[in-house]
């Protein structure tokens, strides 16, 4: 799947672009220039072939929130990369009080014509407007959820004007915005403003698809597709095919009509319903997902209007089902496809030196699940942010468990962080607006990423970070999905019966503070083992980690004990465990690789052997 080529009427060349700061980088930075900025296609869960990239240079300018559209701008940005970040060119902070402003400017395919153009973004933090040829088409809060215009009526023939107004308070306000704080800090970050996934214009039918999910169920053999869809007709009914993927089935590669039509992969099942209903496909011999073995179905998604196909998009899923598995009367286990399983992974907070929230390319997105699943660990825990979509397309394609958090909207100095029992802890004063536009984004986040397989625990708090309502948020996330294990909180405020997880947090060695029977007993973080690499690090001084050692055999030998400890808490019934963490991140020197992915710090192949031992050691019977 390859975009359309680049059409900026008057775009600047790459030689007005270079990387800002002298920070590290990682290796994938030399690859970024305006010409290919994320050309991949960005949704590959939903895909059609035709379609054109906006990333490339716009320009931009920063000033007063009360400050009208700028005349003349500051200068080039690159997008999708944040205005704070270096791969951005830019390099500049937003405050509570200025507007960052966007522009540049766009044509039409002549071959589209007839069709629908939506405006799609992948993801700007926070406060979007956005004008089509000076008139404003839409507004969008929450930084990490897509949105898009159907800007049809606004369009011209040649050069059309695109302006995006971002605000963004970062940590002076409400929104959700996890470890970016204005003031970087030991574990808060630098803030991430404007636009940080890609955007793109997709020509679309008047009718056509607008999202679908996926609910598979092990016991009857079968999968429950429900499609959403916009202009719809009486009479319009939506058919799925389910095809014979295979493990690495790719929406890109494979064009699912065709493959269907010459045998390339058979159709299973087919089923019809009206458009929001649900189709249930039938599957005899299902092939089941799981980390060793993470078998895609392929999807074909239509409407059809008497009989003819007004629209079309190439889709995946994946048979497997999450659950609480009873060991005995005093043990529950989690149960993957109805086996117990320990899950064990890196807490993973998917920052980069040089993009900050945006990885520089997809290869290097794609490379640190690859060195998790190289580290023989099972499972990540994606920590208070949300990733792109190729993201958990990954995670889906390589078997790679995901326990998902909800961004904090705050730390937990205004409550009480309760950590050894149960009501211990007391609420953050959140205002009605701030748990309001919790539950916005929450919702607006879950529907957005759970048609992705690999998620298998929702985590709406960390640490009583922002925490409120808990038996109430825990419930909500419950009955928007059923399907997954929720985590009250992962190492917050307890409550007694609330959710399927009790989640203790410990530092540096593995310890569980509290234990309930009638719970999933996990170790949600641990370790921070800290190792500074001369020549890799965000400052040469000052660093900060839990616990610090001087080379890779202390820190090696240091993660084999925590192992051991660790194996002694399985025997007492402790089902998973995060350890912390994937890479350094600024001044956090804790990373089993270091900041600019180019530094593993242990043995590859101890550590692998290390973790798959922890993996294996948990009885199942």
């Amino acid at each position: 799947m390859v975009a359309a080529a680049l059409a900026f009427v008057g775009s600047a060349s790459a030689q007005q672009w270079a990387p800002a700061g002298d920070r590290i980088k990682t290796k994938w930075a030399e690859e970024v220039s305006p010409s290919n900025a994320h050309p991949e296609y960005p949704r590959p869960q939903m895909v059609r072939t035709d379609w054109k990239s906006l990333n490339g240079l716009w320009d931009y300018s920063i000033t007063p929130k009360s400050q009208a559209k700028p005349s003349t701008f500051d200068g080039k940005i690159l997008v999708p990369f944040a205005v704070e970040s270096a791969l951005s060119g830019v390099g500049r902070t937003v405050t509570a009080d200025d507007a960052l402003w966007y522009r540049t400017e766009f044509t039409v395919p002549s071959a589209w014509k007839g069709r629908r153009l939506m405006l799609n973004f992948d993801a700007v933090d926070w406060k979007a407007e956005v004008f089509v040829n000076d008139v404003k088409v839409g507004t969008h809060t929450g930084g990490y959820t897509h949105f898009s215009f159907d800007v049809t009526p606004y369009l011209k023939s040649g050069a059309n004007n695109l302006v995006v107004r971002v605000e963004d308070a970062t940590d002076d306000d409400f929104q959700p915005r996890g470890k970016q704080v204005a003031n970087p800090r030991g574990i808060w970050y630098t803030p991430v403003s404007g636009i940080w996934q890609s955007v793109w214009i997709e020509p679309v039918a008047p009718t056509h698809i607008t999202d679908y999910n996926v609910v598979s169920c092990l016991k009857s053999k079968s999968i429950d597709v429900t499609v959403d869809a916009a202009g719809v007709q009486e009479g319009d009914v939506v058919k799925v095919f389910l095809l014979d993927g295979g493990i690495g089935y790719s929406t890109e590669t494979v064009n699912a009509a065709k493959a269907a039509k010459d045998g390339q992969y058979a159709v299973l099942a087919s089923g019809m319903a009206a458009p929001g209903g649900s189709v249930t496909l039938n599957v005899p011999s299902p092939k089941l997902w799981s980390p060793d073995s993470p078998y895609l179905y392929g999807l074909d998604i239509q409407i059809l209007r008497a009989g003819k196909i007004v629209d079309r998009v190439a889709a995946y899923t994946a048979m497997r089902e999450i659950s609480v598995y009873q060991k005995n009367s005093n043990t529950k286990l989690m149960g993957l496809n109805g086996e117990a399983l320990f899950q064990f992974g890196p807490l993973d907070q998917g920052w980069w030196p040089d993009g900050l929230y945006t990885a520089p390319t997809d290869e290097a997105l794609k490379f640190d699940i690859q060195k998790t699943k190289d580290f023989g660990f099972n499972m990540i825990r994606k920590h208070i942010k949300v990733e792109p979509d190729r993201w958990f397309y990954y995670c889906d394609q390589l078997g790679m468990l995901v326990w998902q958090d909800m961004p904090s909207f705050s730390d937990n100095r205004k409550g009480k962080w309760g950590m050894y029992y149960y009501g211990e802890g007391e609420d953050f004063p959140a205002t009605p607006e701030a748990k309001a536009n919790y539950y916005k984004e929450w919702t607006e986040i879950m529907n957005q990423v759970k048609k992705f397989q690999c998620i298998v625990v929702w985590v709406p708090f960390n640490e009583a970070w922002s925490q409120f309502d808990t038996k109430e948020v825990v419930a909500y996330t419950k009955k928007l999905d059923p399907t997954r294990l929720v985590n009250q909180s992962s190492g917050g405020n307890w409550e007694e019966g609330v959710g399927d997880i009790l989640d203790n947090h410990h530092y540096p060695y593995p310890a569980m503070r509290m234990w309930d029977k009638n719970m999933i007993n996990v170790l949600g973080e641990y370790g921070g083992i800290g190792f500074p690499v001369e020549g890799h690090l965000w400052q040469a001084d000052k660093n900060w980690g839990y616990v610090q050692y001087k080379n890779g055999d202390e820190v090696l030998a240091e993660y084999a004990s925590f192992a051991e400890q660790l194996k002694q808490l399985i025997k007492q019934g402790c089902c998973a465990a995060v350890y912390t963490q994937t890479t350094d991140v600024e001044i956090e020197v804790n990373g089993i690789m270091t900041y600019d992915r180019k530094v593993i710090k242990m043995d590859e192949k101890k550590l692998h052997d290390v973790n798959v031992g922890v993996i294996k050691s948990m009885p199942t019977k």
